[in-house]
């Protein structure tokens, strides 16, 4: 079964438009969502989660449409980018709402969460640090032992440290082969360490998508200089970069590239060179 499934999704906006995007997540794996801003990130997350309606295609979650079946949304788990809960209200306020909304939320896990991260339950919300508050929406996002988790930024104004215990609860959470994560970040290096398939967006189109792991594998940045670059042929490269002194040079198979020409220098990639290159780099 599939989690979540989007089907030639399409919205219009005033100088922007999201085109035809598609994309699965599998049951039991994490999909990363790559982007700079403004790229139609959000705007996805929005539809998948009905904030936003008017648009065409299709959402399926766990198989079913997302406007037809409403109660699909009992087992997904949500953190967006900007924080949803009334600054009024204390941490622990927010048990009484959430076991009202779910049928199951466990407040004894809730609870638990809040230790482990060292949250005060008797502090309002608008007290709390951003990295608090942060932590309070994926502690929330995890208490009602949802299957699929819809993360939007989820880590963005943690400390390293946060981060790392935040990333283990992701993993803890996989640990269930039926349980699934989409996860779009700025923060690359967070997708690295658990994305199973990254899914890159570019001016509301889907420009790549792939398996992380084969990603990281098969992509390289050669470096080399102009006389070097002149050889490659156009279809042998995806983008390249001119610096001062050399070029940095995108590829999608290091070993075949590594068969064609002689060139010496290819880096491994990083998800945020990749991002950097397809987006800024030159064809």
């Amino acid at each position: 079964m599939n989690a979540l499934e989007i089907k030639n999704l399409n919205k219009k906006y005033e100088g922007f438009e999201l085109k035809n995007v598609s994309f699965t997540v599998e049951e039991g794996t994490v999909m990363g969502l790559i982007g700079e801003n403004g790229a139609g990130k959000t705007t996805i997350i929005k539809a998948i989660l009905n904030i936003l309606t008017n648009y065409k295609g299709e959402i399926l979650i766990f198989e079913a449409d997302n406007k037809k079946n409403l109660n699909i949304y009992e087992d997904v788990g949500v953190v967006l980018d900007d924080m949803f809960f009334p600054e009024i209200l204390y941490v622990k306020d927010i048990n009484s709402i959430m076991k009202d909304i779910f049928t199951k939320w466990d407040s004894k896990l809730f609870f638990q969460y809040l230790e482990m991260f060292k949250l005060p339950l008797n502090k309002q919300i608008k007290t709390l640090s951003k990295g608090m508050r942060k932590k309070l929406e994926i502690i929330t996002a995890l208490a009602h032992h949802p299957k699929l988790l819809i993360l939007d930024e989820p880590t963005t104004g943690i400390d390293p440290i946060a981060r790392s215990e935040v990333i283990d609860l992701f993993r803890n959470f996989m640990q269930d082969e039926k349980c699934s994560i989409l996860l779009s970040s700025h923060i690359t290096t967070d997708l690295e360490h658990i994305a199973d398939y990254i899914t890159f967006i570019d001016k509301g189109e889907v420009v790549l998508a792939d398996s992380c792991p084969l990603l990281m594998d098969n992509y390289g940045i050669v470096k080399c200089n102009e006389k070097e670059f002149q050889k490659i042929a156009k279809d042998d490269y995806l983008k390249y970069k001119k610096n001062k002194y050399d070029y940095e040079v995108l590829i999608s198979n290091k070993k075949e590239f590594k068969k064609k020409y002689d060139i010496k220098i290819i880096d491994n990639i990083t998800l945020e060179e990749l991002m950097v290159l397809m987006i800024k780099g030159g064809k």
